[in-house]
């Protein structure tokens, strides 16, 4: 253990924070006129971003959401014919996240035919433009413009937006538009079986050029978005007197309704045509061009391969939190950046081994190490082996649910399976059983059973399997320093790296005891096994025992009190009665008893409740009682707030979330907290995400975060500050100054 303990300090002694940037009040400016070119007209659209802070093209890249406008008349949505995009630049964000979209001032254009203003002359049209604006965090934006055309006029009575621009920039801005052309006798586009399973390699080669300077911060060749490819990041390289650019492509088909395999032999069922943006380092311009694929190469290619010769080109790149970079395009970059999160990952799952709402079970776990003790290293290695397999299936587990419920849209977050009533109560009731198991009513093994002497190695080879199970379930409520960096990495990655993410959590939870099984001399200063372990062990019973008193007062919070606490409270009861008979050797009424407890299970399990959707929940009424005003999270709430000029601050809490009550005992509850609250006025919001909420779960995940707790301060001017997943009164202060 002290081995531990000395990696855990030299681990974070590695890491550092760089300071929180602001967030600018009106991160986009928007306006709408009309322009005219040749004898056309046009709908201009003008953004101006501020400094740094970029938008996203139609092809987002590895994160983001495009611009989206729909234009309505009466409620009914009209379409104008939209003209080509401005082509974008390439952004490098934290964790090597490329990015595609516009900085500084763009304009996107829709042109109006004869037959648009015969029909629509005079009445009021209106606009609905949403983004998300990124620099070191996501703001997602929107504008609702009301406006109507007339030839050559159109007329706004919606006030803020940015003063129309001159004919003369409009006209460059839309002469530089792409335009579609057909695939130049230079450019060679090829489709090929990829090395790894399930992917593509997409390659394009410019002939007779070898420059580079056009391409700075973009790709030679962007794709539009078309399903089912997924495409990864461009490597670019110099070949002989040639550019050749590499991307990896994962096939999506098999999420797809009904699932689309790769095709083995190489055929499609259907024709694909991509759409590609390509720009010409020739011609120095962008034009749209389209190949039809009816089938691909089976030749795999290799992205990372290099011809003899062909290094990879440093592109640059804009990095979104510090300025302009310069970064090799390869993707062999990635990876060093997943190395960096992967060990972030494994320290946040170090640190939950001294969280609290872990270490019930890690207890149990150090009582089977002391009954294990005189067994020889050969079985003290089965039994973590054991443990440590609980711990990473879980986890696995885990992460394929997140991406089962990503798959269908869904928000998810970290600990997001305690908003599930039903499998609370499922928690509920193992814990109490494994809680009579300690105080001896039966004879189930675990580690540290009911006996001192004579355990089977397979019974307790299953034992040490479910606690790992039980620690990583219960590991959930709580997020440790490093852990929801990694995790907000994870739940925006590819699969393959939420499952790497999450199984480096696992293995850091398990690193005490994989150390403990290799050096077993470390446990050394626990007694030897004595009669002194039972007392310890119905005192380990009595831990999760409150365990699940804590699980019972979340239950009751999910379900709002109703007739399902009073039944999950009368299944324990049968349990316990089951129990207890079975030992008199009652066994029929013993398993009537077990029966109905089952029953009743499947009832509450099965029945639909009734859950209430007031804003003030049992949570927040707890806390307006211990004397500040807390008043209930809402994004107008906090609109409200910016437009009145008023300090906020904003706690993301759950009644399941140990590290938020931790945080909430020794800062948030204090008598200082409350003083520096009532003296600089600070509003104060709380976001109760108890129970599943689709607004909470969106909100944090665009401004960095994907579980609670999360604290974040709103300055007078209406700048968002995240001050992460601890807090504390002085850095609440200095960011609210």
């Amino acid at each position: 253990m002290r081995l531990t303990i000395l990696f855990l300090l030299m681990t974070l002694s590695t890491f550092a924070f760089s300071a929180d940037e602001s967030v600018p009040a009106k991160p986009v400016k928007f306006g709408i006129q009309s322009f005219k070119k040749d004898s056309d007209e046009y709908l201009a659209l003008n953004f101006e971003n501020h400094q740094k802070w970029h938008t996203y093209w139609k092809n987002p890249g590895d994160a983001g959401l495009a611009i989206k406008n729909v234009f309505t008349v009466n409620g009914k949505e009209v379409k104008f014919e939209e003209m080509e995009w401005p082509a974008p630049r390439r952004f490098i964000e934290p964790g090597n996240l490329w990015a595609y979209g516009y900085e500084d001032s763009y304009s996107l254009f829709f042109k109006l035919s004869k037959s648009d203003f015969n029909k629509y002359s005079g009445k009021s049209i209106q606009l609905k433009s949403t983004w998300l604006v990124c620099k070191h965090i996501c703001v997602p934006g929107q504008q609702i413009t009301d406006f109507k055309i007339a030839p050559g006029n159109v007329t706004t009575t919606t006030a803020d937006l940015l003063p129309n621009l001159n004919s003369t920039v409009l006209s460059e801005r839309f002469d530089v538009l792409p335009k579609t052309a057909v695939i130049p006798d230079y450019l060679k586009i090829k489709l090929s079986k990829g090395s790894k399973p399930g992917t593509l390699v997409l390659t394009y080669t410019v002939d007779k050029t070898t420059e580079v300077n056009f391409l700075q911060n973009t790709n030679l060749m962007y794709t539009f978005p078309q399903i089912p490819f997924d495409v990864k990041h461009e490597n670019l390289m110099v070949e002989k007197e040639s550019l050749k650019g590499v991307t990896e492509i994962a096939w999506d088909g098999e999420y797809q309704d009904p699932p689309q395999p790769l095709p083995a032999d190489g055929k499609f069922k259907k024709p694909y045509t991509l759409r590609f943006l390509f720009n010409d380092p020739i011609q120095r311009k962008a034009f749209i061009v389209d190949k039809k694929f009816s089938n691909f190469e089976l030749s795999e290619v290799t992205v990372a391969q290099k011809a003899e010769g062909a290094p990879p080109i440093d592109m640059g790149g804009t990095a979104s939190s510090a300025g302009s970079a310069r970064v090799i395009v390869d993707a062999s970059t990635s990876s060093n950046s997943l190395i960096y999160y992967l060990a972030l990952a494994f320290v946040g799952g170090l640190i939950l081994n001294i969280m609290p709402c872990v270490l019930p079970v890690i207890s149990i776990k150090l009582f089977g190490l002391v009954k294990y003790k005189n067994e020889s290293h050969k079985m003290i290695l089965k039994h973590n082996f054991f443990y440590t397999l609980g711990i990473l299936f879980t986890f696995a587990v885990l992460a394929t649910v997140v991406l089962s419920l990503k798959s269908i849209g869904s928000q998810v977050g970290w600990g997001f399976q305690l908003q599930s009533p039903t499998f609370v109560a499922i928690m509920v009731i193992a814990l109490f059983i494994f809680a009579l198991n300690l105080f001896g009513m039966f004879e189930f093994k675990t580690p540290g059973g009911s006996k001192l002497g004579g355990m089977q190695l397979n019974e307790g080879l299953t034992g040490d399997f479910l606690s790992g199970v039980l620690a990583t379930v219960l590991s959930t409520p709580c997020s440790a320093p490093f852990l929801g960096t990694a995790l907000t990495f994870a739940f925006s990655s590819p699969p393959m790296e939420i499952y790497l993410i999450f199984l480096m959590i696992g293995l850091g939870l398990a690193f005490p005891f994989i150390l403990t099984a290799i050096y077993p001399a470390l446990v050394s200063f626990i007694p030897k096994p004595g009669n002194w372990m039972n007392t310890v062990k119905k005192l380990l019973g009595v831990t999760l025992i409150l365990t699940a008193i804590w699980l019972l007062d979340v239950y009751n919070a999910l379900v709002d009190g109703s007739s399902h606490l009073i039944k999950l409270g009368t299944i324990l009861v049968f349990i316990f009665v089951g129990f207890m008979l079975s030992k008199k050797k009652e066994r029929w009424i013993a398993g009537a008893s077990f029966l109905s407890a089952l029953g009743l299970f499947v009832n509450i399990a099965t029945t639909t409740m009734v859950v209430s959707t007031e804003p003030q929940t049992a949570l927040i009424r707890d806390k307006q009682a211990k004397g500040l005003d807390w008043q209930p999270w809402s994004e107008k709430a906090m609109d409200d707030l910016k437009a009145s000029g008023q300090p906020v601050f904003i706690d993301f809490t759950a009644k399941w979330c140990f590290t938020c009550k931790v945080n909430e005992k020794l800062v948030l509850d204090t008598d200082t907290f409350k003083s520096f609250v009532t003296e600089n006025n600070v509003k104060l919001l709380i976001g109760d995400w108890t129970k599943r909420d689709e607004i909470i779960g969106s909100f944090l995940r665009k401004n960095g975060m994907v579980g609670v707790p999360a604290y974040f301060v709103q300055k007078k001017d209406g700048t968002l500050v995240n001050l992460g997943e601890t807090v504390t009164i002085e850095r609440i202060k200095e960011h609210l100054n």
